[in-house]
């Protein structure tokens, strides 16, 4: 039984985080619509907030849901808590503190307030892969992680990411001067 719940807790944190990733995009591409002149800013924005509301709450939100009744009910089943999964938890904290900041900006965006620019929205995406990465060596490497080591290179791969965020921008700036 333990394998099977096992393997619906797996599912429903990758269709969460699919959900997660995704919801940003669609945040940066409806607050880039706000640029767009009429009638293709109110068109965009219409069908941006349907693909936003039907991922939010029809994936991503009960995806959020299932992955904590099975991960709780693992934690039940295993009867322990091993000091990689206490770390594991605490990984899980901040992500659903992610996910509550991302209904604060789909709440906002679905009342039209844009207050995070699509450049700030691109960084903000990236805080998820930061967990996923953080959790996913948690849970494959366990008592064979030094914790000096994983700290590190959790630290590197932040530092790479970021680093990917910035050459990204400039190829895009670089691109929409070329198009002008």
């Amino acid at each position: 039984m333990y394998f099977y719940i096992k393997a619906l807790h797996i599912i429903f944190i990758v269709t969460w985080f699919s959900g997660m990733f995704y919801i940003v995009r669609l945040f940066i591409y409806n607050t880039e619509a706000a640029e767009k002149p009429e009638p293709a800013k109110t068109i965009l924005h219409d069908q941006y907030r349907i693909m936003i509301k039907r991922l939010w709450m029809g994936i991503t939100w009960p995806s959020a849901v299932l992955t904590l009744v099975f991960g709780s009910w693992m934690w039940y089943m295993l009867g322990s808590l091993p000091g990689w999964l206490i770390i594991k938890l605490c990984f899980v904290l901040g992500l659903f503190l992610y996910h509550f900041s991302l209904q604060h900006i789909y709440t906002q965006q679905m009342k039209g307030i844009f207050r995070w620019s699509s450049r700030q929205l691109r960084i903000w995406n990236e805080v998820a892969t930061i967990f996923l990465v953080a959790i996913v060596m948690l849970v494959s490497v366990k008592q064979n992680m030094s914790w000096a080591w994983g700290l590190l290179g959790l630290i590197a791969f932040v530092i790479a990411l970021m680093s990917a965020i910035k050459v990204y921008r400039r190829l895009r700036e670089k691109e929409s001067k070329g198009r002008k």
